[in-house]
């Protein structure tokens, strides 16, 4: 199994539902979390503070660039965090979930 998790900050509720949605029903992402953050970064020379949520998509490392580009396509942001880390120690099953259903031939 290679799966990972790929990561991005929005500016909403709706944008992150919206975004977490699309990518399950495609099935570029077996499921995706979300969470209410507080950021805190430098922008155009300013620093920012602003509330954000973080999503949080579980797939596979073959689907990487597939969601990279959905996300970019869907994403509201001049300059979105896009990143992922490998998940280096998966429950079998639950890895096996993960795969299924991101799979390019599952019904």
């Amino acid at each position: 199994m290679n799966l990972i998790a790929v990561i991005t900050t929005v500016g909403s509720i709706e944008e992150a539902r919206t975004m977490a949605t699309a990518l399950v029903e495609r099935r570029l992402a077996a499921c995706a979390q979300i969470s209410q953050i507080e950021s805190v970064y430098r922008w155009k020379g300013e620093i920012q503070r602003d509330p954000e949520f973080r999503v949080l998509f579980k797939t596979t490392a073959a689907r990487y660039h597939e969601v990279e580009e959905a996300i970019r396509l869907l994403h509201s942001y001049e300059l979105p965090a896009i990143h992922a880390f490998a998940i280096e120690h998966v429950y079998a099953p639950y890895g096996a979930w993960v795969e299924e259903n991101t799979s390019r031939t599952a019904g």
